[in-house]
């Protein structure tokens, strides 16, 4: 592992093509001193040469996609997943969408590119962009299903697009939908396919021989091709064409020349015609040495080459070699890319064309020879060998190579400098809102005081844990929500909040910075509710934790207990388990990139709503499923309750999407076997064990739901108030019995 406090910021903003590239040759040789991040909008990116197969049926979501966060954690790399709208080129920052800026010293550009949308049609349902993939995926999926669904239903598809991806995809799109109707036998000329080029031939950018090849196969699949043919609007009655031509569609894909987002050039970046960034032989900007770009979005002045998948893989290692020489102080090397290159051309039917320059072939060989050569390149990213050491020779550019780390102190000469504090307090208090605060944020007191009214109770609570995700700011929002969840259980509202924060040592401005996005976090979820953050205590250690001291306000006729079970009541469960168990998978790096997104929304949701909605249909016990696992805290609230049993229905237990094939791989939590110690309380445990599902009775849970007891005859109207809510996984997932002997029994 590094064991040098970094001192330089490397933040990589895409997850294209060359960033995987960079993430992997990070990970096997990473550089001392320098923390690198790695901001995408999504937590996987799609492979473009596998892309078309997977519209066809040949290749799963999985087999064509690039796990980012798992690839990340290889290369002890943050992972923020955000949307960058912006950069902030003088205070070297990255704007994003629905979180705090995110600073760098030294920012690498891989967003990729998007077709050219004319601003008319972006709004329209039946218009459906190539990219992001993401989004088209989305709406390719509701299309099959739609076929699979109704597959009587005349489908009439328009793409927009001659090059090589609209032909691609037109082949694919027409080879799975006609696989769907022939499975049904249903007849092929329910479904309608149109391709539109404005130029007069097809893959203009390829040889005659490729193009006229490809006209024949689309020809053969009776997919009607519009040459010379610029399309002018889409509206209800479908596509109209410059000829006056006009084309029913109930879809629409556009894929046509590629652009760059606008903020871009706003940015101050000096950009091309299209608005991508220039960049020089070294694949560094040509206006700010502080970036480099690579992949669709750059734009190389001295070897202008088309936006092809190919170039983007390509310039992978020699931007990791330039990024790396450029954080070590040394010059970056120039790069030259080729002039040509293969491309193979999937016709959607097992075949393949390849095309280079003026030579072209066809054959069921090079369909065969593509697949080989596009799994040989995923395996690159899902079979990540062991984590390389760093290489003792190297030094980050501010330490001298003969020079030791200084040794950190422990103790109170372990806090964060005042200075990195200060900054932090005065980035944070601009929006807090100290109203019922009398000493807070704005002064350096020994503790903060507070107003309090005479006629409610005061409920505190403390947690704290060490970073579960890699992502400050996601930490302090999961955070919050996991410490305010034991004010809503008592039926209390939050009222203020006091911080205690672990960072690990780096230099005073990367040390700011994360201690900001952690902070930032805490105190959007804290306003959110209404609650006050009024100060709190830092520490240097050797990772990231983060906790709150929570208060909170209750009237005394509406606490809520543990003990408050009583005989004839169903238990509600708001959110789902499995949280331990996918956490762990994530951290073995066998945890699909969907499967984590689900676990960090489910910590992101809040349980204000699910505790008032409580209070409002008669609770009368209340907890919230944390580090004890479900049958821990059930156990709980047994022993602080009237002698009673437990009925829990397996049927309705909610459980997070991978979480049941993580934990039959046997792959827990390590505080699994400890919380494994009340399973006698279990009255069937031995026919219990053998269900698939009992290792997430015992799975911990971070900022997990609220389990409570509601009398029966208000457990619908409950459920649906829940849900509606956004709690959507609620489930009345037990009844409670009178017994002599408290117990459960799985049902």
């Amino acid at each position: 592992m590094n064991s040098t406090p970094p001192t330089i910021e490397l933040l990589l903003l895409g997850g294209g093509h060359s960033h995987a590239i960079v993430l992997k040759q990070w990970g096997m040789d990473p550089v001392p001193g320098v923390r690198l991040t790695l901001v995408s909008e999504g937590a996987d990116t799609a492979y473009s040469g596998m892309l078309p197969g997977h519209v066809a049926g040949f290749y799963t979501r999985d087999e064509c996609h690039i796990d980012l966060r798992t690839l990340a954690q290889f290369a002890q790399a943050q992972f923020y997943q955000a949307q960058a709208i912006d950069l902030d080129l003088e205070r070297n920052q990255v704007l994003c969408r629905d979180r705090p800026p995110v600073r760098f010293d030294w920012l690498s550009i891989d967003i990729g590119s998007t077709p050219f949308l004319p601003e008319s049609l972006r709004a329209l349902p039946q218009v459906i962009p190539a990219k992001p993939v993401a989004l088209f995926l989305q709406r390719w999926d509701a299309i099959v299903e739609q076929v699979a669904r109704s597959p009587a239903q005349p489908l009439q598809i328009s793409l927009v697009g001659g090059g090589a991806g609209g032909v691609e995809l037109a082949l694919a799109i027409h080879h799975r939908l006609s696989q769907l109707l022939l499975a049904v036998g249903q007849p092929l000329d329910l479904l309608e396919i149109h391709l539109f080029q404005r130029g007069k031939t097809l893959l203009p950018q390829h040889n005659c021989w490729v193009g006229d090849r490809l006209y024949q196969q689309l020809q053969q699949r009776q997919i009607q091709v519009h040459l010379g043919e610029t399309v002018k609007t889409v509206d209800a009655q479908g596509v109209h064409g410059g000829s006056g031509v006009i084309v029913r569609s109930d879809y629409v894909v556009w894929v046509t020349q590629a652009a760059a987002p606008e903020w871009l050039s706003r940015a101050g970046l000096a950009v091309d015609e299209a608005g991508f960034i220039q960049v020089d032989d070294q694949l560094r900007s040509c206006s700010h040495p502080q970036v480099f770009a690579a992949g669709d979005i750059a734009s190389m002045v001295n070897h202008p080459r088309p936006k092809a998948g190919v170039f983007a893989v390509r310039q992978g290692k020699p931007l990791f070699r330039n990024l790396r020489r450029t954080v070590q102080g040394l010059p970056p090397i120039p790069f030259r890319p080729q002039r040509q290159y293969l491309s193979l051309i999937g016709t959607g039917d097992g075949l393949a064309i390849a095309s280079r320059g003026r030579w072209g072939w066809e054959s069921p060989l090079l369909w065969r020879w593509k697949d080989r050569i596009d799994r040989q390149f995923m395996q690159k990213f899902t079979n990540l060998p062991g984590m390389a050491l760093s290489r003792p020779t190297f030094q980050a550019i501010f330490q001298a190579p003969s020079q030791e780390p200084p040794m950190r102190c422990a103790g109170c000469g372990a806090k964060v400098g005042s200075a990195v504090l200060q900054k932090v307090l005065q980035r944070i208090r601009a929006s807090a809102d100290m109203s019922t605060v009398v000493v807070g944020l704005e002064v350096p007191d020994d503790a903060a005081v507070v107003q309090w009214p005479s006629d409610r109770l005061l409920v505190q609570t403390v947690d704290y844990f060490s970073a579960i995700v890699d992502d400050p700011y996601l930490v302090g929002q999961i955070s919050a929500n996991h410490a305010l969840s034991d004010i809503y259980a008592m039926g209390a509202m939050p009222h203020s909040a006091l911080a205690i924060a672990t960072i690990p040592a780096a230099s005073a401005s990367l040390q700011e910075e994360t201690l900001y996005q952690l902070m930032s976090g805490a105190h959007r979820v804290l306003q959110a509710v209404g609650a006050t953050l009024m100060g709190g205590h830092t520490v240097e250690g050797d990772q990231l934790a983060f906790g709150l001291t929570c208060n909170g306000l209750a009237r005394p006729d509406r606490l809520l207990r543990k003990g408050g079970l009583q005989p004839g009541q169903t238990l509600i469960l708001t959110k789902p388990l499995g949280i331990g168990t996918l956490l762990a998978a994530q951290m073995r790096r066998q945890a699909k990139p969907a499967w984590i997104e689900g676990a960090i929304a489910t910590m992101l949701q809040s349980n204000q709503a699910a505790a008032a909605c409580f209070l409002e249909h008669g609770a009368t016990a209340c907890t919230d499923i944390t580090g004890f696992g479900l049958v821990g805290h059930l156990v709980e609230m047994l022993q602080a309750s009237q002698p009673c049993a437990i009925d829990l229905y397996w049927q309705h237990l909610p459980i997070l999407a991978g979480a049941l094939e993580t934990a039959q791989q046997g792959i827990l939590s390590s505080l699994h076997p400890q919380n494994l110690q009340v399973a006698s309380w279990i009255s069937n445990v031995d026919a219990a064990s053998q269900h698939p599902l009992y290792p997430l009775l015992f799975d911990p849970q971070t900022s997990g739901g609220l389990l409570a007891s509601v009398p029966t005859a208000q457990v619908s109207d409950c459920l649906a108030d829940l849900r509606g809510s956004g709690y959507t996984a609620s489930e009345a997932i037990g009844q409670i019995e009178l017994a002599e002997t408290p117990s459960i029994y799985l049902v």
